[in-house]
């Protein structure tokens, strides 16, 4: 084990995928000498100007030029400095670089990923830096979406959107890149569409994606408190989405809170409600509830941002109010709610 930061994390991945197969270019903004938030530091030095490719201001450019790449047998790994800018090259990623495999027959591969910052996380980057916009990517098929937690699965999960065949949108969560954490030695890869448990309950699920899992162990600590034992699972990837994790925990626990930084409004979270609503209506005890950021523009001012974040109090008020709704009275006579 080595403990890096979730930004060391970043950097060491790319290095690893870089050296494994000559095919991986990263091209961005800055990133030969390191990019605005350093994930890409020392690269150009260790495998040159050909590989690591500064550009433009342009994210249409840069997505173009990536999805070129791809389509030429090459895997390259294109930053857009914040995920905002998404939508001045969505028509290349949600109308080509999605669809050219489907618009082939299969005959052109598009395996590139698209990486860069996302969230708030209360830094006050505001309305056109600071948004979370990874529901936006889940509603184009085509594309596969990663939004890591921590060092190690910022690592393992980078790794494994290199080694995909299909384009990947990867979030990194700008308020995350100084958190320290373990990472294994050697070759680390995590499968995509895999969640994980973070830690195990038996009265409640919470249900978090990136700076979310944190807020949610937080919440967690507190209901532990109050005598409420709370499941913490990170989905660590919206597409493919382990849908098969949420279930089986819900199927244990009978409640579920969602915690979504972007705004609630056709947010992830809602549709991780509907396949629970469905899937797992009759394990239910209290309605699914989500804490999601609001639907306004992302203020600047840190009383207003104060407003509108995913705080673990707010997880915590949601999770007590579920906790006291029981569809099933007689079905909590075994559960450790009091």
């Amino acid at each position: 084990m080595a403990e890096l930061t979730y930004r060391q994390a970043v950097n060491a991945a790319l290095a690893q995928e870089m050296a494994r197969d000559g095919r991986v270019v990263l091209l961005g903004e800055d990133v030969a000498s390191g990019g605005v938030f350093k994930t890409t530091g020392g690269l150009r030095d260790r495998f040159g100007a050909d590989r690591v490719w500064d550009t433009p201001i342009s994210e249409q450019a840069i997505a173009g030029a990536a999805m070129g790449a791809a389509m030429n047998g090459l895997r390259p790994v294109a930053e857009i400095m914040f995920s905002d800018f998404y939508a001045t090259c969505w028509d290349q990623v949600a109308n080509e670089i999605a669809k050219v495999r489907y618009m082939t027959g299969g005959q052109v591969g598009m395996p590139l990923v698209l990486r860069g910052t996302n969230g708030s996380g209360g830094l006050g980057f505001g309305s056109q830096h600071g948004q979370s916009v990874e529901n936006w990517a889940m509603c184009v098929p085509g594309l596969k979406i990663v939004s890591p937690a921590g060092p190690a699965e910022a690592f393992g999960l980078l790794a494994a959107a290199i080694r995909d065949d299909d384009p990947v949108l990867v979030f990194e969560h700008k308020a995350l890149y100084a958190r320290k954490e373990d990472v294994p030695d050697g070759e680390h890869v995590l499968p995509l569409g895999q969640a994980r448990i973070v830690r195990a309950g038996r009265d409640i699920t919470l249900v978090g994606l990136s700076i979310t899992v944190g807020t949610c162990l937080a919440a967690a600590d507190e209901l532990d408190r109050q005598g409420i034992s709370a499941e913490v699972i990170d989905l660590r990837t919206l597409v493919p989405l382990d849908a098969a994790a949420v279930l089986g925990s819900v199927t244990r626990t009978g409640r579920l809170v969602i915690a979504e930084e972007n705004p609630g409004q056709l947010g992830w979270g809602a549709s991780v409600a509907a396949i629970a609503a469905h899937e797992a209506f009759d394990s239910l005890a209290a309605p699914v509830t989500r804490v999601s950021g609001g639907n306004v523009p992302l203020p600047v001012a840190a009383s207003l941002e104060a407003e509108v974040d995913v705080t673990a109090a707010r997880v915590v008020a949601a999770a007590l109010a579920v906790a006291g709704h029981d569809r099933h009275p007689q079905a909590s006579q075994h559960s450790g709610i009091r």
